[in-house]
């Protein structure tokens, strides 16, 4: 695949990004070099090879919702705050 200027322009464009004549001769030949390096791949036969979907032995571990016990209860909790109202902590108006 051939990196050229137009194509340079086009990806700009899209990433919203403003780039000078140099930086775009600089950035062409990164591309093709990355290009070059990953068509390496084509090379490689793969017809034996299994599609891998997940690298890392990794599953789901599932568990049951529960509740526990906490030490303070809902009245203690709110004999902390200043003010309450309908038990509710009331906090100054915001807007």
């Amino acid at each position: 695949m051939e990196i050229n200027c137009e194509t340079i322009k086009h990806l700009a464009e899209l990433s919203n990004f403003s780039l000078s004549e140099a930086e775009m001769e600089v950035l062409g030949g990164n591309l093709q070099d990355i290009i070059g390096y990953i068509s390496q791949l084509d090379e490689l036969e793969t017809g034996d090879v299994q599609p891998t979907y997940q690298v890392f032995e990794m599953e789901n571990v599932w568990r049951e919702d529960e509740i526990l016990e906490q030490d303070a209860n809902r009245e203690a909790l709110l004999a902390l705050s200043k003010e309450t109202e309908d038990h509710q902590i009331k906090v100054p108006r915001v807007l």
